[in-house]
């Protein structure tokens, strides 16, 4: 049973990061804005974390990993 609530909030968190593809936010701007508990909601970041949908930004953000800027390229010496 609780596998399927995490199955839906993965789900959930995923559709609103691929319509809003700028869209970055803190494991407490997530809770707010998709009314989840503390728990469930960092089951399912972690678990978009895992499956390479989402990246953590250094200032602890959540992003749509396809949207990260590329790495700069280092020059051939």
């Amino acid at each position: 049973m609780a596998q399927m609530h995490i199955d839906g909030a993965v789900d959930r968190i995923r559709t609103e990061y691929a319509e809003l593809p700028g869209l970055k936010l803190t494991s407490w701007q997530a809770q707010r804005l998709w009314n989840l508990s503390n728990e469930r909601c960092e089951r399912a970041l972690e678990t978009l974390m895992a499956s390479q949908f989402l990246a953590r930004t250094a200032d602890g953000a959540y992003v749509q990993r396809n949207n990260l800027p590329l790495p700069l390229l280092t020059r051939p010496r």
